[in-house]
């Protein structure tokens, strides 16, 4: 805090600079009224209220923002752009990144906890299985608006233990327009993206097709996705409503983080490979508002969504030779344990020993399919009445969500072939062979309410109420009781939330807020949630002994405010705060770090993420010169001890790291900082660059902190653009402009044998497996706009 404190002092030194300027404004200026931003402070995107009175630093981007930037996807510009946003390669792909803000994530891959609440139109966009966020399934062109909030608000339910992030999608009212852009470059990149929009005052519509195709600058990185997104819209006097559709057919190749010594043998290099996702998305949703009267506006959503998520991945196997214990001279197979084979063997679908055979030794094939449906609705009543003379906004509302899963699994032997590929031997494992289908009902209900008790003081309060009904039913349970999936789970919980802003002048506002949140063991966890038995993600689960549901209390204070009179045409915004959350009860993954994956998840007590956060940005000189600069420092902790099962650990001791409280969380730098610049050299020509620094980090595997971090990096960014007319535009970049050779990512984790045809003294050693950073790359593309 007192570091926060002197960060602050230059700006209070600022404010009787500004008072002065105000003072000296002459009567040949035109006064012109500030636009207010408004920010939904409920999934349900109406009812916003001035971002100003928000008692958080909430952070927007608009269509605009996004097209200026050339970003590849929402992900991709929160990372350059947004203040304690950092993203890593875990899986390597663009269109599939591990999304953290204060340290908290938002991913796509099972196994990480989740601890942001993704929405689309109102619709909750995180999976229902494993609350994960598919980031291709956003079409970034459709976007109209988003904001990135903190957990200051539990109106956002569940899962939003760190923030949430709102986006609003495109209609033909705000996007009247018709588009064409198509770009391409490096490591055969070319995407094309039309969208059009109309309205006539009364009907409209919008409509955006993309598609993006690359082969990846790393081995067997093919990657395809199809989007489409589409909204009818009727407005009305007092009333309004939109249609969306939107459908998805992606197939994306993420490699994954490599083992540092097969980086000499160049960075474009793969473990093993193949390893595809198909998204298949089919989603329709209607929301709409009507004023009931002046003061009462009376808004809901209904939706339908249908997600088809199929892996395909090869890995290594832990499978070796071992004697028919029968004395026979037949070797089967049998799965490796703390370093020996063990007695049993492995079977296959019929129950029988597997004979040792060279087409089922040396790797395996895991596929996955999970069919996730889910329906539901939100209805909210945004009251506008005064209490006491003084202006009140109170938001009350209440929703309900139905999600049923389909999870099948399984496991084939095969062999490594000479590039690290697994050719399939036909022979699936029973252990392996997971049918589990699932079924989720969570109701809400909440409320908001700001109060402006003088034109200064604003004070807030919201509160909502959970409830979680889980089923679990197993179609293929083992022999043995333990299993057997099929469970039920109850969880529920009242989150409150209490916070002020008070606004000194427009150049300085005082903002502080507590608020609680939870989110519920999901049923990919409940699955796999036995230290006996352990799964293999995503595929083997066992019985579930019960989690519990994690609960987030935050703290968050700062200062805030905007400098509009300078001794220069411009203005500046600032801002300066605290924020300290800890998770009770926290969800870990605790993986053995073995080829085979195995792990379990566990409740692991008590973990704390705190820091400070700065920005500034500005626009000078007609808004011809944009900028802004961004600082976090994340102090990311375990407040809990407990043994971390790690084999692969060098530190071990019987395949266990002990971790203290005060040991650092892996894969979270302590310091994010972020300057992006954009000069409009003349007005038909603007060029501009980004720049984002991460800190070191530890590896995931080394939650002890026993081992020397990832090193720190530091990326810049170069973009252009040249606007012939209102109807055309040439545009441009260069990612990692100089070329810096960095990683973003870690896990340890164990190699096996599969590094045999690269350098057999490379085989079975503990490695530090590292998710690397793209190469200097370009793309140019044509922008067409009738």
């Amino acid at each position: 805090m007192n570091k926060v404190a002197l960060g602050l002092l230059p700006w209070f030194a600022l404010l009787p600079l500004a008072e002065a300027i105000a003072a000296e404004v002459t009567d040949k200026k035109v006064e012109t009224l500030d636009k207010v931003e408004v920010v939904d402070v409920s999934p349900l995107q109406f009812g916003g209220i001035d971002i100003n009175k928000i008692p958080a630093n909430v952070q927007t981007a608009s269509a605009e923002q996004l097209q200026a930037a050339q970003a590849v996807s929402l992900a991709d510009y929160m990372n350059r752009y947004l203040g304690s946003v950092n993203i890593n390669d875990a899986q390597n792909n663009p269109l599939q990144p591990d999304v953290q803000y204060r340290g908290y994530s938002a991913s796509p891959l099972m196994g990480v906890p989740q601890g942001l609440a993704a929405y689309v139109n109102g619709v909750r966009f995180n999976e229902p299985f494993g609350d994960m966020v598919n980031w291709d399934l956003i079409p970034q062109g459709a976007i109209e608006t988003m904001s990135l909030q903190p957990a200051s608000n539990p109106a956002f339910g569940l899962n939003a233990l760190g923030g949430s992030i709102n986006i609003k999608t495109k209609t033909g009212f705000s996007a009247p327009k018709h588009v064409l852009e198509v770009q391409g470059g490096s490591w055969d990149r070319h995407t094309e993206e039309l969208s059009t929009g109309w309205n006539n005052g009364t009907w409209g519509y919008f409509a955006d097709f993309s598609n993006f195709s690359e082969a990846g600058w790393r081995d067997h990185s093919r990657t395809e996705a199809k989007r489409g997104f589409g909204t009818l819209s009727w407005r009305g006097n007092e009333s309004s409503l939109d249609l969306h559709f939107a459908g998805t057919e992606n197939a994306l190749r993420g490699n994954g983080a490599v083992p540092e010594e097969l980086l000499a043998y160049g960075r474009e290099k793969v473990f093993t490979h193949p390893d595809l996702t198909r998204n298949r998305l089919f989603m329709v949703s209607l929301d709409g508002d009507t004023w009931l009267n002046d003061r009462n506006q009376l808004s809901g959503t209904a939706y339908y969504r249908r997600n088809k998520v199929s892996t395909y991945n090869g890995d290594g196997s832990e499978a070796g030779e071992c004697q028919d214990e029968g004395g026979g001279e037949d070797a089967f197979l049998c799965e490796e344990q703390g370093g020996e084979l063990d007695d049993e063997g492995l079977v296959d679908l019929a129950g029988n020993n597997i004979l040792a055979s060279d087409a089922l030794e040396g790797g395996t094939i895991n596929t996955s399919e999970t069919t996730q449906q889910s329906f539901g609705f939100a209805l909210q009543n945004a009251f506008h009445h005064k209490v006491f003379g003084m202006n009140n906004q109170l938001i009350a509302g209440a929703s309900y969500d139905h999600s049923t899963a389909h999870y099948r699994a399984d496991t084939e032997l095969g062999s490594l072939t000479g590039n690290r590929g697994v050719a399939a031997g036909g022979v699936f494992l029973l252990d392996s062979r997971v049918r589990l289908n699932t079924e989720t009902n969570n109701y809400g209900v909440f409320l908001t309410d700001t109060l402006s008790v003088t034109d200064k003081l604003d004070v807030t309060v919201s509160g909502r109420y959970n409830i979680t009904h889980l089923e679990l039913k197993d179609h293929f349970p083992g022999d043995d009781a333990d299993e057997n999936l099929t469970g039920f789970h109850t969880f529920n919980r009242i989150n409150p939330a209490a916070g002020l802003t008070y606004a000194f002048m427009p150049e300085l506002t005082f903002y502080g807020n507590y608020s609680e949140s939870s989110r519920v063991p999901t049923p990919m966890e409940l699955s796999c949630a036995d230290r006996n038995n352990p799964c293999k993600l995503p595929n083997a689960f066992v019985a579930d002994p019960p989690l519990a549901q994690v609960v987030a209390n935050t703290w968050e204070a700062g200062f805030r405010g905007d400098l509009k009179q300078l001794p220069f045409e411009g203005r500046v915004h600032w801002n300066a705060g605290f924020f300290h959350v800890i998770n009770n009860n926290d969800i870990l993954w605790q993986g053995n770090g073995a080829v085979n994956g195995m792990g379990y998840f566990e409740n692991v007590g008590k973990t704390q993420r705190q820091g400070a956060e700065a920005g500034l940005s500005g626009l000078f000189f007609d808004n011809r010169w944009r900028w802004s600069a961004n600082y976090t420092f994340i102090d990311a902790t375990y407040q809990s001890a407990f043994g971390s099962p790690n084999g692969a650990h060098p530190n071990a001791v019987d395949g266990v790291t002990q971790v203290s409280p005060g040991d650092r969380i892996p894969g979270i730098p302590a310091h994010i900082a972020k300057f992006s610049t954009d000069v409009d050299i003349l007005p038909q020509w603007t060029l501009g660059f980004d720049m984002s620094y991460n800190s070191g980090q530890y590896l995931r595997g080394d939650e002890a902190n026993l081992l020397p971090k990832i090193p720190a990096f530091v990326v810049f960014n170069l973009r252009s653009e040249y606007r012939f007319n209102e109807h055309l535009a040439l545009f441009g970049r260069v990612n990692n402009l100089f070329d810096r050779e960095y990683a973003n990512f870690g896990a340890l984790a164990e190699t096996g044998e599969v590094l045999d045809g690269v350098n057999p003294a490379l085989n079975e050693i503990n490695s530090r497996f590292v998710g690397v950073g793209a190469p200097r790359a370009a793309w140019v593309g044509i922008r067409l706009t009738m």
